[in-house]
This record gives C-alpha cells, structure tokens and sequence, in this order.
C-alpha cells in the first residue's frame, strides 16, 4: 500500500485525533487555564508516539508553555532533513453567545468542522502526524528525514522563540522548514506563503480622574476620557483608511513588478472581498479591486482588538475616570517593530488631547518575513500541492503573522521555510465560529506526502 492510499483509507481516524485535540480548550492567553496546556502537550505527544516519531518529548523552559518534539532520521544522510512546525495553543473563544456550535465539540455542518483551534492550528499539527503515520505505516519509512515541533505560546506571540532556539538549538538544526500554519488563497487552491506581515500590539490607557463622577453634576468641564481616545483613534487613520503615521508610510518597500503582477492575477475584487469576509450591506471597503491584496498583504493596518470604559451591562450616568484600549498595528517589509511601536506611541502622543494622563504598556510580538521562491524546494512544493489538490497552486502573501519563521529559518542559517496551510477565507480564525473544510483537510495530508517524496528527489541542498 503506498502512502497517500492509506492517508486516504484512514482520513475517519485522523479526523477523529484532530477532534480529541480540538477538544482540549488550550488557550495561553493570561486569565485562562493553563492546565489544558498540559494537557494538550501530553495528548500530541501521545500521538507524536503513535505515528512511529521517536524521541519524543516535551521540551521545557522555565515559565513558558510547552512545546513538543519528535523526529525520525533513517532516510540516510544524502536526504534532507525537514522540520516542521505547528503549534497546540488557541485563541480565546471570543464572544460565545455568537457561535453556532459549541467551542469546544468539534461539529460537522456540511463540508466544514467547526471548533476553536480546529483549523488554527491543530489542524496543521495533524497534517504532520496524518502525513508521517501514512508514510511509516504503508511503507515503514519517510522518503526523507524528520522533525517535528509544536510550539505552545505562538497565539501569544512567541515571547520566548530566541530562549528556546538557544536552549534546543542543536534539536532543530534541519535543511528546511515546513510551517503549517497559514492559509490557501481560496477553498480548493492550493497556495505556498512567501510574505508575511508583521505586528506589534500596545495597551493604552488613558485617566482623567480618580473614579467615575455623576455626569449631570460635572458634566461639561471635566474632559471624557473615551472621547479624549476617540479624538485621538480618529486621527491615525485617514479617511481612506490609511495610516496616518507619515514617518511609518515612508518606510514602507513598495512592490516589484513581478509581485504586483502575481497579485494581479489572483483576481481580487471588492464583490470577492465582501462575500469571504461577510461584510454588512453597503459598508465601504477600502481601495480598488487591484489595490485590495497589496492592502491586505504588504502596507500597514491598525486595528481597535478591544477597548472598555465602563459595562455594556450596567452603564450608569457618569463620566468614567478612565479608558482603555489595545490597538494591533501590522508592520511590513522594511518597518521593524521597534519602529513601529516608537512611531506608534509618538504619534498617540501628539494627538494626544486636553492633557489627559495616558501610560502605554506593550506586547511582544513578530516581525515581518519576506522570502526569495527560487530555491529548488519551492518547486518542489508546488509539484506537491499540485499533485495533492489536482490544481495549479499559487504564490501568496498573509496579511497575518508567525512569530516563529523569520527568526526560526535564520537560527537555522537562513533555511527555506515553506508556509503551507489549509484555513480558507471562510475559516473564521481568531473570530467566532472557526471552522476547517474537510475536503482540504484531506488533500492537505496528501500534499504533505507527496512533499517528502519530492524533497527527498532533490536531497541535500
């Protein structure tokens, strides 16, 4: 039996490990419990044993979530050696009321599950076991050599990556990297990630007294500190939705011909845009057909990711003492996060009004990736994905981040990483009602399997 026909024959048990992970509520965000971490590390273990991986283990770091490691390496020392990356923590839930399904119980609706972390990325992980289980099972051995790390704090943005890389570094030394973790183009189109945007993220808080007062009594002279914020959020961004950092724009690496060429021929239009990110009737969206994935892809975007001054549920008549929020700010090629973050606060600052007192307290998070596609393992990842989907696959940038990759590939001496992926753009990652269509599940495990065979065609570069 060849491997991509037991992947086939055996989709229902690999479904079903993808549920038992989907079910463990693994979030690393603070005020969750960190318990189903461990829980987590221990179950993909488990399954990091049943696929045939040896040496398996959860590597630790003191205070830091744990990530888990396996490898096999008997495909001989003229073939590559491939690490490849997931992660086993989530987002937080979001807002439950609004899911159609439970979080946490992995549901089938027509062609697509639902759960949180179900495509994000616990399925990435079981792309690698599915893909390793079929190879050592059906033929006892992978056409190339192996390992295998799944991180846990990436959903936080992999504060401690530079700890582990010198802690394990002598573990991860591979010829190229294989991150499941990002998305195809389009349901069915299969796609490999060249470009990433980066993002840093700051808390900002701004106080204007000591507790809330009656609003009919000082009401009028004592400044509101939600609109003092809305003052200043209106104005860092234009009336196109650009933003209005100029310092920042100017530092932004315009596209090559041959990228907005590709960009081009993906067919972006605004109709396309509305229906995948199922926008209300009759919002604006910002930028023509062609401007819309350069936008998305490769310029800087700021966001509102939550702010409180008071409760929905028991707003009262006063002026609230103060206002918080956390903006995420994603960053492109040539704007560092330093930059970013020092640009950002600077001009918060200016905009700042009526002398309001405001602190900032910043998250750390990635950096952007760029990388060159004319290593020979890119093509060969195109033949695979080919092969795996029975369609063309194409070049594409990811308006999201991963930590992991940049800093990962250059620990590794500036490695390829391939960035595969199977969420869509109706997955729903990091919202409410996350889901993964079953049909690229499938094919995304195959793909993988025929990646090895291909790799292991070119050996050692």
């Amino acid at each position: 039996m060849t491997a991509d026909t037991y992947a086939n024959d055996h989709f229902e048990l690999f479904l079903d490990q993808l549920k038992t992970l989907a079910r463990i509520p693994s979030c690393s965000w603070d005020g969750f419990d960190f318990v189903h971490l461990e829980t987590s590390a221990n179950q993909v273990a488990d399954f990091m044993t049943e696929s045939g991986l040896e040496h398996v283990e959860i590597l630790r770091i003191p205070g830091v979530h744990p990530y888990i490691y396996g490898d096999w390496l008997h495909a001989g020392a003229d073939k590559p050696t491939i690490l490849l990356y997931a992660h086993h923590d989530v987002q937080p839930p979001m807002r439950e009321e609004l899911w159609k399904t439970p979080v946490y119980e992995p549901t089938i609706v027509g062609d697509r599950i639902y759960a949180r972390g179900i495509a994000d990325d616990k399925a990435g992980i079981m792309v690698h076991l599915a893909s390793i289980t079929s190879c050592l099972k059906s033929t006892g051995k992978i056409p190339v050599n192996v390992k295998v790390i799944i991180e846990g704090e990436e959903e936080i943005g992999s504060a401690h990556l530079m700890d582990f890389l010198k802690k394990y570094s002598a573990k991860v030394q591979a010829d190229v990297m294989v991150l499941a973790d990002v998305g195809n183009y389009d349901t069915g189109i299969p796609s490999l990630t060249i470009s990433l945007r980066g993002l840093v993220t700051l808390q900002v808080e701004l106080k204007v007294l000591d507790h809330p007062l009656h609003s009919g009594i000082y009401g009028g002279p004592i400044p509101d500190p939600t609109i003092a914020l809305s003052k200043i959020l209106a104005k860092l961004v234009d009336d196109n939705g650009n933003l209005d950092i100029p310092e920042l724009n100017a530092m932004i690496k315009p596209l090559t011909p041959t990228e907005r060429a590709m960009y081009k021929s993906l067919g972006m239009t605004q109709e396309i845009l509305r229906d995948q990110a199922t926008m209300e009737p009759g919002v604006d969206i910002f930028g023509e057909d062609d401007e819309i994935l350069e936008r998305m892809w490769r310029k800087p975007s700021l966001v509102v990711n939550s702010i409180e001054s008071g409760s929905r549920k028991s707003a009262g008549n006063v002026i609230m003492d103060s206002v918080w929020v956390k903006l995420g700010l994603r960053t492109v090629p040539n704007i560092s996060r330093k930059s970013a973050i020092e640009l950002l606060k600077k001009r918060i600052l200016e905009l700042k009004p009526w002398n309001v007192s405001l602190t900032f307290t910043e998250e750390a998070r990635g950096d952007f990736w760029l990388t060159d596609s004319d290593h020979p393992y890119f093509e060969a990842t195109r033949i695979a994905l080919k092969k795996g989907y029975d369609k063309d696959p194409v070049y594409v940038g990811s308006g999201g981040s991963i930590p992991f990759a940049g800093p990962f590939s250059e620990a590794l001496g500036n490695v390829p990483a391939l960035l595969t992926g199977i969420e869509d753009p109706y997955t729903n990652a990091h919202s409410e009602n996350e889901s993964l269509h079953l049909g690229d599940f499938k094919k995304a495990i195959i793909s993988q399997i025929y990646l090895f065979e291909e790799l292991a065609k070119i050996g050692k570069k």
